[in-house]
């Protein structure tokens, strides 16, 4: 057992908080909902990066490569001055929706170099422009391009070029889990020599403005002998008037300090409103939150505190780097007081100091290098590692109390005088205190239900007790609704999401039982009972006319259709969905496999798989046979397609060739015959089930015939109809990419689909890069970019089909080429695909890179890699927000699986997920 796995087993079991620190804070707080307290609901605008470094946050906070404990009472990141920007840099900047192009965006280049799972060794790439930073040039030359046009990007200023910016490097590591050494490397990448004023900073999250704390916590300088630099951060100090003398809060006696090397000057203030500024009423105290950038960038010696006493304090280092140099600075945030290490702080980093660092980046080393395939190249090793490293930084202390933000709205439920609520106003119930993975820190620095379920499968590879933990957030009281529903994200939590728990739950289950030889049956018995809630939802509240056809909004698919599918349609009606009636097919199968489960290892659930086979048959057989009615599935085309049915009663599909068709084929799992050996009267109540009903599979995969090893398929499509699916989507005028199959096929490049309303024409035209229209808020995209988490689930439902038809199924791959291949093969290939988006070709290019020439060719810039939201549908590049390591995070489960093992394996393995 290596030194991390080691750590991830003490904190598992109770015996050391390895996991109490980590990269918790948001990369941007402001214009989230949670800091909205505007009449409209106008989030962008009602808190601004500008008001950022002034006003005080109410729900949490952001810093750049920052830390903070699991709950974020302290904080710890970083704040530079170039000595040419207008304000300190202390945070990511970047475009709001209404401001860029193509919706939001960051406007900064900063890299999640690497990061073990418990954050005993992190590191952090952020590259600052020596120039001043181009504010206005990108808010006003992105203002200027249109729909059709590139984002505007902070490279394309010019500011890099001559590389005159400094490489920042940042590194944590954790001598004991309250013991954090930081070293941040400053290295001059430009020809002269340039000064750089690096100012690490230590903060409280303000609570006690909100009337949470009763006392003010307080950092100050600790008064020594020597010059050395030092700060204590207490909880207690203050006495709040009335209370009686000798009472403490709990964590009184925590208190932290930070060492800084070089003995640095200190500079203190308070994380408090700068109301003078902001909205010319004085401000609550004489020092405020923008006190140190205003003494750093604009000489105002009064704006800190001479005291040396505050809520907010920064070290300020100045520091002259030489051309193609660097200079190493080293903090150490540590519960141990001076007295107890050395009379002499320098003694802090002394050997053991450099000796702990070394040895936590060899520990994170030796942890990759167990987890890592020795097939892979070096190459590959290193995409998969920056992918989970993305993973580790995601995580972020998500702080929402929604009945408390409600009343603060005015929308107390119980007061009769009470206003409806701009959003959320049924999600009372919601307190969310915890450490989530986020989607994208900067861009989406909130959870989302349905992509948390994706990220899963990629954060078990290196800590499966948190990727179960987070499965267990989004069913607990706290975060579902009484009435079974998973909340979506902040924005909107009654939006509807795709229902991938159960996938995600039973896929991490089977994990664990690979790896270790045993999985959790009472999580998973604890999590099936939660999930049963949720699907009980799903069928009384999405299916309009209890004909097991499912609606659901956008599910996720942002722009994909014709209309808005979260709006009233323009024609009226109503559309039966290809795809939400296939995420419940697929959300039956995976009940039916935990049931199975459950029932195999004496924790109940016989009665459920026979309840969940009954319920997949019934939606199977809804989308292929729909009588006299038209139905989802068109037979001329070999595809399914969404269903418009308008107020006259009359019907007709919209043949959109797009992901939604897709999703059936998704709707696959193999079972093994256990359960049939087990339970024989199960096999009894099926035998009577189908010939009492027999229409129900005759459109359908038979489940009662037996596959490769007695195996037997649930599936919506029988094996004509697969091979018809297969050969649209393995197409490459269609579906298939050099990268990944797209989500729109190109097949709409030539052959727009046209749907007329009146005077009004709706348009669905093959964009293989960003979306030229605003539906669901223009910030991404799906009528042809590659998305990887679908990508995802079609590598998984090729292996189930391989599962159970083995060897002799081939298909054509690519259609038309004249290449047969089993559908493994196919699998795999699709996974080489997706993983040559990051790798570097024959010709040295990244294709995720596109056409930035600096990070194709530069070797400061071209192994640095952005995990982006979705790909170019024909070349690959990088589009939406660019470290959304989340979803596409998951490439590194489909790397690690293919090289791990055969498809002569695989076939063999029982119980594949």
């Amino acid at each position: 057992m290596n030194a991390e796995t080691q750590r991830l087993k003490e904190a598992r079991d109770g015996k050391a908080e390895w996991k109490k620190w980590g990269p918790y804070l948001a990369e941007r707080q402001w214009g989230t909902v949670r800091e909205d307290y505007s009449e409209g609901g106008r989030a962008w605008d009602y808190f601004t990066h500008d008001q950022a470094r002034s006003r005080a946050y109410r729900w949490g906070e952001d810093g750049l490569a920052g830390i903070s404990d699991s709950k974020q009472r302290l904080c710890f990141a970083l704040a530079l001055w170039n000595g040419r920007d207008p304000i300190l840099k202390e945070r990511l900047f970047g475009l709001t929706n209404s401001e860029g192009n193509h919706g939001e965006d960051v406007k900064e280049y900063y890299f999640y170099l690497d990061s073990t799972p418990t954050h005993s060794y992190m590191k952090y790439l952020y590259k600052y422009p020596q120039a001043a930073y181009p504010y206005d040039d990108l808010v006003k030359t992105n203002g200027r391009r249109g729909k059709d046009d590139l984002e505007y990007e902070l490279i394309d200023t010019g500011v890099f070029d001559a590389d005159c910016y400094f490489d920042v490097f940042v590194e944590y590591a954790k001598a004991a889990p309250e013991d954090i050494l930081v070293e941040i490397t400053v290295a001059n990448r430009g020809p002269e020599a340039a000064t750089l004023h690096v100012l690490p900073t230590l903060w409280f999250r303000n609570r006690w403005s909100w009337g949470e704390e009763r006392r003010k916590p307080i950092l100050e300088r600790v008064e020594r002998k020597d010059a050395s630099s030092v700060i204590a951060a207490k909880v207690e100090p203050r006495q709040v008037e009335g209370e009686a003398v000798g009472v403490r809060p709990p964590e009184a006696d925590a208190t932290r300090y930070l060492y800084c090397d070089g003995s640095p000057a200190l500079l203190f203030t308070e994380n408090e409103t700068n109301k003078e500024r902001l909205f010319g009423v004085p401000s609550a105290t004489p020092f405020v939150k923008d006190g140190i950038d205003s003494f750093v960038v604009h000489g105002r010696t009064d704006a800190v505190n001479p005291q040396q006493i505050g809520t907010k304090a920064g070290a300020h280092y100045v520091v002259t780097v030489d051309a193609g140099q660097s200079q190493t600075l080293r903090l150490r945030l540590s519960d141990v007081p001076p007295p107890a290490r050395s009379k002499n702080v320098r003694g802090v980093f002394g050997h053991s100091f450099d000796d702990a660092m070394q040895a936590r980046r060899r520990e994170a080393d030796e942890f990759y290098a167990a987890i890592t395939p020795p097939s892979m190249t070096k190459d590959a090793a290193n995409v998969m590692r920056q992918a989970l490293a993305g993973m580790m930084w995601g995580k972020q202390f998500y702080l929402y109390d929604v009945n408390r933000w409600l009343d603060e709205h005015g929308t107390d439920p119980f007061d009769p005088k009470r206003r409806t609520g701009q959003r959320n106003d049924g999600w009372h119930h919601m307190y969310n205190a915890d450490i989530i993975s986020m989607p994208d820190k900067w861009e989406y620095p909130w959870y989302a239900a349905w992509d948390l379920a994706f990220q899963v499968i990629a954060l078990t590879m290196v800590d499966p007790d948190f990727g179960k933990d987070q499965i267990d957030l989004m069913l607990r009281e706290a975060y579902m609704h009484p009435n079974g529903q998973i909340p979506a994200y902040e924005w909107n939590f009654g939006d509807v999401n795709p229902p991938v728990h159960a996938w995600a739950t039973i896929f991490t289950y089977r994990l664990e039982e690979a790896r270790s030889g045993k999985g959790d049956v009472a999580w998973l018995q604890r999590s099936f009972q939660k999930l049963l809630l949720n699907f009980t939802w799903w069928v009384n509240r999405k299916d309009r006319s209890g004909k097991n056809v499912f609606e659901g909004g956008f599910l996720g698919l942002d722009n994909i259709g014709v209309f808005d599918r979260s709006a009233p349609l323009p024609t009226g009606g109503y559309l039966e969905q290809a795809d939400g009636t296939a995420w419940m097919a697929l959300y039956c199968q995976n009940m039916m496999e935990i049931a199975t489960e459950l029932a195999l290892k004496d924790a109940g659930g016989e009665e459920m798989v026979l309840k969940f086979t009954q319920h997949f048959l019934w939606i199977a057989s809804a989308m292929l046979h729909a009588g006299d009615e038209v139905g989802m599935w068109d037979e001329e085309d070999g595809f399914f397609y969404d269903v418009l049915r308008l107020p006259d009663g009359q019907a007709q599909r919209l043949k959109v060739r797009s992901m939604v068709g897709l999703l059936p084929l998704c709707a696959a799992t193999v079972f093994e015959g256990d359960i049939y050996q087990r339970y024989p009267e199960v096999t009894g109540q099926m035998g009577h089930f189908f010939n009492a009903r027999p229409e129900l599979i005759a459109f359908i995969h038979d489940p009662r015939k037996p596959g490769y090893a007695e195996r037997r398929l649930a599936s919506i499509l029988d094996e004509n109809k697969l091979r018809r699916v297969l050969s649209t989507m393995l197409d490459q005028n269609e579906f298939l990419s050099p990268y990944g199959i797209r989500a729109l096929s190109r097949y709409h490049d030539e052959h727009p689909y046209v749907f007329q309303v009146g005077d009004q024409e709706h348009r669905v035209a093959y964009l293989p890069a960003e979306s030229d229209s605003g539906m669901f808020g223009g910030n991404s995209n799906w009528r042809g970019p590659i998305w990887m988490p679908m990508n995802g689930l079609i590598i998984r439902a090729l292996l189930q089909y391989y599962s159970y038809y083995g060897t002799d199924f081939t298909v054509e791959c690519p259609t038309g080429s004249g290449h047969q291949k089993n559908l493994y093969q196919v699998a795999e290939e699709l996974t080489q695909r997706l993983a040559a988006i990051f790798l570097r070709g024959d010709d040295g290019r990244r294709p995720v890179f596109g056409g930035a020439a600096k990070f194709q060719d530069d070797p400061y810039w071209r192994d640095c890699l952005q995990f982006y939201e979705y790909f170019h549908g024909d070349n690959g590049a990088g589009l939406g927000a660019n470290h959304q390591t989340g979803w596409t995070g998951f490439l590194a489960r489909a790397m690690h699986l293919f090289a791990s093992g055969s498809s002569e394996e695989w076939l063999e393995r029982a119980k594949t997920p």
